[in-house]
C-alpha cells in the first residue's frame, strides 16, 4: 500500500487558530471533554509506548465530533463577532426571524447542523447524496430538519445545498465560499485542545479534509515535530490524489462503509494547509476498515468506520513512520457505531 510521505511538512508553521470556540463550546449544555482511551494492546501491537484513541462516540449530545464545527459555524453565520456568545442569547437573537440554514453531508455534519438549529428554534434543510445509508437520513430527519435526498454524489449534493433557500452551513470550501467553513474548522480546534499529552502521531481521517486542516492548524502553530497522518478510504481519496498532484483536484467515487469520507473534492481552503503541513497519508480499503471497528470494539471503544479508519491508517502506514519505540500515537476516532 503506499504512503504518501512529506517529512519536512512537520516544520512548517502557521498562526494559531482562535480561542473563541473553546470558550463557546465551554458554555453549551453538557460540554465536556471527550475521553482519551489508553489501549496498551494497540500500542504493544504497534511498537510504540502508547496508543490513545480519542473517543467522539459521545459529544454534546451526538454520536460524532461535527457538532463542535457545526455549532461554531452556524454562530459565526448568524451573529458578528461582537455579537451573542452563549446558546440563550442566540436564540433570543434569531426568534422570530424565519431563518433556515442548509447544508448537505454524508450524515454526521447535517445530523449536527439539524440538532443545532433544534436548540436554537430555526428550521434545517439538509441535502444527501445518493450512497448515504438510511440511518443516516433517518438520525438527520429525527432531529426535526427537512431531508432531500440527491440523486447524486455529495458535490452535487453540496451544489443543490448552496442553490437553496436559506443560509449555507458547509462543512467544505469553493471558490467564493470559504469564510463559514474556515469557522467550521475553527469550530473543530476545540477537540486538538482537549488532548493533554504530547504525541509522536496523531491520526485523522479525512472526508473534504477540514478536520485535518484543524490538526494541521493545532500542531503546526505549537512548538515540536509532531507527526500527522491523514486516512481516507480507497473508493474516495481525494485528498491524497490532490497532495500527489501537488494541487486540487476531483475524483469520481464509489460507496464505501467509510460514508463520511466519501467526497470527491477537497475543500479549497482546507487543501493549501494540507499541501504544506500533513506529512503522511494513506487511503485504506474498507475490509480494514471494518476490521478495525471490530478490533476497537473488543477493546471497549465505540468506533463507526470514519472513526476506526485510523487504527486502518496507522496500521498500514506503520512500517514506514518513523514513530520513536517510547512516542504516543493519539487516534482520532471521529464517531461512534450507527447501531
Amino acid at each position: 500500500m503506499t504512503v504518501y510521505r512529506r517529512p519536512e511538512a512537520r516544520f512548517w508553521r502557521c498562526p494559531a487558530p482562535p480561542t473563541g470556540p473553546q470558550a463557546f463550546h465551554r458554555g453549551l449544555p453538557g460540554y465536556q471533554p471527550t475521553p482519551l482511551v489508553d489501549v496498551p494492546k494497540l500500542a504493544a501491537e504497534l511498537g510504540v509506548g502508547r496508543v490513545l484513541v480519542k473517543d467522539e462516540s459521545s459529544r454534546l449530545g451526538l454520536p460524532a465530533f461535527k457538532v463542535l464545527g457545526a455549532s461554531w459555524g452556524i454562530r459565526q453565520a448568524l451573529v458578528d463577532p461582537d455579537g451573542p456568545q452563549t446558546l440563550d442569547g442566540l436564540r433570543a437573537h434569531v426568534s422570530g426571524r424565519g431563518i433556515r440554514l442548509t447544508t448537505a453531508t454524508d450524515g454526521n455534519h447535517g445530523r449536527a447542523v439539524a440538532h443545532f438549529a433544534g436548540l436554537l428554534g430555526i428550521s434545517a434543510t439538509v441535502f444527501v447524496p445518493a450512497a448515504a445509508g438510511q440511518p443516516a437520513v433517518d438520525a438527520i430527519a429525527g432531529e426535526g430538519a427537512q431531508v432531500v435526498r440527491v440523486d447524486g454524489s455529495y458535490d452535487e449534493a453540496c451544489r443543490l445545498a448552496s442553490a437553496a433557500d436559506g443560509i449555507l452551513v458547509q462543512d467544505t470550501a469553493w471558490d467564493g465560499y470559504e469564510e463559514i467553513p474556515a469557522a467550521i474548522v475553527d469550530g473543530y480546534s476545540t477537540l486538538f485542545r482537549e488532548i493533554d499529552v504530547s504525541p509522536s502521531l496523531v491520526v485523522v481521517p479525512m472526508g473534504v479534509g477540514s478536520l485535518a486542516q484543524a490538526a494541521v492548524r493545532h500542531y503546526r502553530s505549537t512548538p515540536g515535530a509532531v507527526s500527522l497522518l491523514g486516512v481516507e478510504p480507497t473508493h474516495a481519496p481525494c485528498v491524497l490524489s490532490s497532495l500527489d498532484a501537488g494541487r486540487l483536484v476531483s475524483i469520481g467515487t464509489s460507496a464505501t462503509v467509510m460514508a463520511g469520507l466519501n467526497c470527491g473534492t477537497a475543500s479549497s481552503t482546507a487543501f493549501p494547509d494540507l499541501l504544506a503541513g500533513l506529512d503522511s497519508a494513506v487511503a485504506v480499503p474498507d475490509e480494514d476498515a471494518a476490521q478495525a471497528v471490530t478490533d476497537l470494539k473488543a477493546l471497549g471503544v465505540n468506533a463507526g468506520p470514519c472513526g476506526a479508519a485510523t487504527l486502518a491508517g496507522v496500521r498500514a502506514a506503520r512500517p514506514v513512520l518513523d514513530i520513536p519505540s517510547d512516542g504516543t500515537i493519539v487516534l482520532i476516532s471521529t464517531e461512534g457505531r450507527h447501531e
